[in-house]
């Protein structure tokens, strides 16, 4: 760890946080994987402050209609898994 690196993450740590709840989805990185950074910064945004750090998430299966279907059998692609930031610590 450099120096100049020590002291950003003591000022860090020195600034006032605050911990905020709502609900905020993850959008999909260019690898696929969520990227819940951007929701707990957008959470906190919408709360008044800066940026934020995610704490708690939750997660929902959002299925197409068809898996509804009476006799159908489910495919892989009809159901998807949304991540969502619950809680987060705003700067």
């Amino acid at each position: 760890m450099l120096a100049k690196d020590a002291g950003e993450s003591l000022s860090n740590l020195a600034k006032p946080s605050t911990m905020v709840s709502g609900r905020s989805a993850c959008p999909a990185a260019a690898n696929g994987a969520p990227d819940c950074k951007i929701a707990a910064d957008k959470l906190c945004q919408s709360k008044g402050y800066k940026e934020g750090k995610s704490l708690n998430m939750d997660s929902a299966e959002t299925c197409s209609p068809k898996v509804f279907i009476p006799g159908r059998t489910r495919k892989p692609d009809d159901c998807r898994t949304d991540n969502f930031v619950t809680r987060a610590m705003c700067q």
